[in-house]
């Protein structure tokens, strides 16, 4: 049954509304209407829906924010190809199931398919961060972002890295960078605290 509504609310919104008229809610002073635009939008939207989904994290309301977060994360895994999408979908399975080889395999030929494709990069340097590889994770998560400046968790994911290499003064930089385009990541947040810390301990001795 749940399926079947899916399915029937996708349809809905294909055949009834336009991308520009769902973008337009976005930017509507109702709460309400900018939650149901950045649930269309996570369902329908594309790279077009991307700019207002990323004026939307900055939103004081914290459901609106959620909401358009969880809409720029269904944008970035259908970016590519309908197949490079796919191989990056059985990727991520692979990578919640601790499947190493099998989500790299996924990811490398994502990119092969799509090499503008930017979540493929993001999600292998996740793995190599799992694996502790955190040079090749620095290296996915860089291409991540110059392919999707605004990707706030490929930003994260760059600084968490240069932290475990003991890169203080580029993950500051990074969780700013994280900050400044999704402000309501209080665990960012905390981290960046911490890193000051250091920072400021170590300029101290």
């Amino acid at each position: 049954m749940q399926a079947k509504d899916f399915e029937g609310l996708l349809c809905h919104l294909k055949k009834n509304y336009t991308l520009d008229q769902i973008n337009g809610l976005l930017s509507c002073p109702n709460e309400d209407a900018r939650k149901v635009a950045a649930l269309a939008l996570s369902l329908v939207g594309g790279r077009c829906a991307i700019p207002m989904l990323e004026q939307r994290l900055k939103d004081a309301d914290p459901m609106s924010n959620q909401m358009a977060e969880h809409a720029l994360w269904s944008i970035w895994f259908r970016l590519g190809t309908t197949q490079a999408n796919a191989e990056l979908a059985h990727g991520a399975q692979c990578l919640t199931d601790r499947a190493f080889d099998c989500a790299f395999s996924h990811f490398n030929r994502a990119i092969e398919l799509c090499p503008d494709f930017a979540e493929p990069f993001n999600q292998r340097a996740i793995a190599h961060y799992l694996l502790e590889n955190y040079e090749l994770s620095v290296v996915d998560c860089r291409r991540a972002t110059e392919l999707m400046p605004c990707h706030f968790g490929a930003w994260a994911g760059l600084g968490h890295s240069h932290a475990h290499l003991g890169r203080i003064k580029p993950a500051i930089e990074c969780y700013e960078r994280v900050l400044s385009i999704n402000p309501h990541l209080d665990c960012i947040r905390d981290a960046l605290r911490e890193l000051r810390k250091q920072l400021k301990a170590q300029q101290n001795d």
